[in-house]
């Protein structure tokens, strides 16, 4: 019975449960009164039961044979219970594993055996081996495949390291690891006011979210309710209707990727990504059997996407698809995130109208990762896609991907959406179903974080609207002039060029290797030298995707940190520059 219970196989019953217990034990019975050497048993459905010495070679050979029934009956038997006959091999279902100890609960040891059964089963080292999933086998992070080996032999103390340099890390893209920036007090008055009302909030919730939370998201992104929009110059207009039914709310913007992706990937489909990117759309994608291709972003043109190469890789795999008579893309999504990471970069809307043009003349949807949202420097403009493709016409479908993880410093909190903008065509609404039904799985976003979403994003009376905009005005300055500060002292370091960045949080640096000494010759090398002699983290290029064949090599710094610790960090990458420098 707690067999059955534990099971979600289909074909996994009581009876079965029974029939294997029973089976095992009398196994166990007989060759506890004979032990042999170590033997493994394998059935016709491919799972190995190994028990190293307590399994007769006389059933390995009937097994093998798939002869289900045993040679013979235990000559001396510890119990006269009928369960402890070997009479013949239950059938177990293929890829079903067991840990014989920790699925036998003891109240069913009692129900079947007697005292000396259960002890020979306390003894019993018996176990069914299953494989890993091929989900999970196809699951890499780059970055932790890459930084790991790095950073495993690396000292954070000073006087451990001997020279007094604390480790300093400008790699990690957490806004809170400093501590120097506080959330958004509002929010803070939020979740303190629903954990006074635990009936409110520490019950389940719909799947989606709260229509609260549903609804103040919908109401942020779509401010005049629907869009309206005038297609190909005509008179006629399309009209695109979003609402609360729209949205999705997510175990923070990684949750609601995962949601929209795996919804829209099949194996063997195609996701277009970004390089140099954020490399959780690769692992989400691959992880479903899915191929990524990557598209190029341009450095000297303010990291914009190379849109000719976009185009040539789609009529590549759509001519390389045409021969197939399944009608179904092979192209199933580009993915543009704005503002960037890892290159800090925010497009124009004439950029933003470029890239619509091209997946509309394609028929693909665009997967906006707009998790930074408005946080941009100087005089940069945030335009979100669903609005641009809006002006359009709708004529391309829009998955948004957003949070309130970055843009008011709570990321742990895991608080992200998502929002399908349909086209005028309905081309995603069985995606839509889909990712509802993916959410279901999880069960969504906490429910008692979820208040907060209406507190900041639709706020009730004007003294919160003032505050939530005092803070984003200060919290935003202090990221810009971060920005300015790290980025201004490392152009002067010598070997190396900022590309300076227009928002969220992060800024890519050049590395011109020729002006070094042979020590540094990419930037896996640069990172591990300047790890193991100023103590100082980056991150590589390579673990976004960037190449030696794609440009100069680059490594990514994080701006977020106090004022006197970038300071500290400058100072020690310009002398490690100015060791290395020929």
């Amino acid at each position: 019975a707690h067999l059955a219970s534990e099971s979600t196989h289909p074909s996994w019953d009581s009876e079965r449960a029974h029939e294997l217990f029973s089976y095992i034990t009398a196994v166990e019975n007989n060759n506890r009164m004979s032990p042999t050497s170590g033997t493994n048993v394998a059935n016709d459905d491919g799972i190995v039961i190994m028990s190293p010495p307590l399994i007769d070679n006389r059933l390995v050979e009937n097994n093998k044979s798939n002869d289900r029934t045993a040679s013979s009956t235990p000559a001396t038997s510890a119990s006269s219970s009928p369960y402890l006959q070997p009479s013949s091999s239950p059938h177990i279902p293929s890829g079903f594993a067991l840990q014989l100890h920790g699925a036998i609960s003891g109240d069913l040891e009692d129900s079947l055996v007697d005292n000396n059964a259960a002890s020979s089963i306390s003894s019993c080292n018996s176990v069914i081996a299953s494989p890993a999933s091929q989900k999970s086998l196809r699951t890499h992070n780059p970055i932790r495949a890459i930084v790991d080996p790095i950073m495993a032999h690396s000292v954070k103390c000073g006087k451990e390291r001997g020279d007094g340099k604390d480790q300093i890390s400008l790699a990690l893209g957490d806004p809170t690891a400093y501590g120097n920036i506080p959330p958004c007090p509002v929010i803070i008055s939020a979740i303190t006011e629903a954990l006074q009302k635990p009936g409110i909030s520490a019950g389940y919730v719909n799947a989606t979210g709260t229509p609260e939370a549903r609804h103040a998201i919908h109401k942020y992104h779509y401010p005049n309710a629907n869009n309206t929009s005038l297609h190909d110059g005509d008179d006629e207009f399309n009209i695109v209707v979003t609402s609360p039914d729209d949205v999705i709310v997510a175990n923070g913007a990684s949750g609601a990727l995962e949601l929209g992706l795996t919804a829209l990937l099949d194996e063997g489909s195609v996701l277009l990504v970004p390089r140099p990117g954020f490399p959780l759309y690769q692992v989400i994608a691959e992880s479903h059997g899915a191929r990524v291709v990557h598209y190029d972003l341009l450095p000297n043109q303010g990291w914009e996407c190379d849109l000719d190469q976009i185009d040539r890789i789609i009529s590549e795999e759509e001519e390389d698809y045409a021969n197939d008579m399944n009608t179904t893309k092979v192209v199933r999504g580009i993915v543009v995130n704005n503002p960037a990471n890892p290159t800090g970069a925010v497009y124009s809307e004439e950029h933003l109208m470029q890239i619509i043009k091209l997946a509309e003349k394609w028929n693909v949807p665009i997967i906006a990762d707009e998790i930074y949202g408005d946080l941009v420097f100087h005089s940069s403009i945030f335009h979100p896609m669903a609005n641009v493709a809006s002006k359009l016409g709708c004529t391309v479908p829009i998955i948004t991907a957003s949070g309130l993880g970055k843009q008011y410093l709570i990321p742990g909190w895991r608080l992200g959406w998502l929002i399908f903008q349909d086209s005028c065509h309905g081309s995603i609404q069985d995606v839509k179903k889909g990712a509802q039904r993916l959410a279901q799985v999880v069960l969504g976003a906490s429910s008692l974080a979820q208040t907060v979403i209406p507190a900041v994003l639709d706020p009730s009376n004007t003294s919160d609207v003032a505050a939530i905009a005092q803070w984003k005005e200060n919290f935003y300055t202090k990221v810009e002039n971060q920005a300015a500060l790290l980025c201004g002292l490392l152009k002067e370091c010598q070997g190396l060029e900022v590309i300076q960045p227009q928002g969220a949080m992060y800024a890519m640096v050049k590395i011109h290797t020729h002006l070094f000494d042979d020590d540094i010759h990419d930037d896996i090398s640069f990172m591990k030298l300047l790890l193991e002699e100023e103590n100082i983290v980056v991150l590589p290029g390579r673990a976004f995707g960037w190449s030696e064949e794609c440009d100069s090599p680059v490594f990514r710094v994080v701006f977020c940190a106090p004022e006197d610790v970038l300071r500290c960090a400058s100072e020690r990458i310009s002398s490690f520059c100015s060791r290395h420098i020929v």
